[in-house]
């Protein structure tokens, strides 16, 4: 096993509470090269307060090169093997969409708490940054975790996104009843913030080049920042070759596969697809 790999606490860990934690993942040379992409291509001074015009900003980096380095990375292909299973994921040439957040005197307006989306829906047409009509299903096609890189320092006051730690498992039984079709993401949303109400709510706080394995069917939430440091975070999935399977052994599940057959073991809603 790579000196690197997730020890057994780790993946209990991730089936308990729906999240790991890796620290100093991404060298700082990587990291300093995708902050000076990313501040040119939103095309504002991170010394420079007056230029920041919006709470929040999504931009998709011009220069996927750090990025592409960043995710490269030995301890999270062997982290993705544990957690996944090898062969069950896909590379990644970028790190998709960042979430930069900024002090500003407007809120934002993403904050409410949710799971991600998945797939969009039969016959819609994507557009930029439009996730309205994407849905997800209990066997999260094709999403097999959300990543979250940071790529500045995050502390409580800096935006970090929040977590209902163990809400992962209140999900499942209300995705099952809609079946390969899944659910719309509105409705999925609104479902899962009400069963996860009573969940402990935590930070994704941390370092820049720090990593987050969020479970697919993680609630978590947005929310501005208090303090007077600019947050760059990157939010993408990790895609899965191929989607939860229900109908095997439990000890041939993933860790992520243990997560979801124990939301469902535990919901009280009819399974049957």
């Amino acid at each position: 096993m790579p000196e690197n790999a997730l020890h057994e606490q780790q993946i209990d860990q991730f089936v308990e509470d729906g999240y790991l934690h890796l620290e100093e993942v991404v060298p700082a040379a990587v990291v300093a090269a995708g902050q000076e992409v990313i501040w040119s291509d939103i095309g504002m001074r991170p010394d420079d307060p007056a230029s920041w015009t919006a709470p929040v900003l999504r931009v998709l980096p011009s220069d996927p090169r750090p990025f592409s380095a960043a995710f490269d990375n030995p301890r999270l292909s062997t982290a993705f093997d544990q957690v996944v299973g090898a062969g069950r994921w896909q590379h990644r040439p970028h790190l998709g969409q960042f979430v930069v957040r900024l002090p500003h005197r407007a809120a934002p307006s993403d904050t409410g708490w949710h799971v991600d989306e998945s797939f969009p829906a039969e016959g819609r047409v994507d557009t930029r940054f439009d996730y309205s009509h994407w849905r997800v299903n209990v066997l999260s096609r094709p999403r097999a975790l959300l990543l979250l890189f940071l790529f500045s320092d995050v502390g409580p006051d800096d935006g970090p996104t929040l977590i209902r730690v163990g809400s992962h498992l209140d999900v499942p039984a209300l995705l099952r009843p809609a079946g390969l079709k899944g659910l719309p993401f509105s409705i999925a949303t609104r479902l899962a913030a009400q069963a996860s109400a009573s969940r402990p709510v935590t930070l994704a706080t941390g370092r820049a080049g720090d990593v987050y394995l969020f479970h697919p069917f993680l609630v978590h939430a947005g929310q501005p920042v208090a303090g007077r440091n600019p947050r760059l975070v990157s939010q993408t999935p990790l895609v899965s070759e191929e989607p939860v399977i229900l109908d095997q052994p439990a000890e041939a599940d993933s860790p992520m596969e243990s997560a979801v057959r124990r939301g469902l073991a535990t919901g009280a809603v009819d399974w049957s697809l």
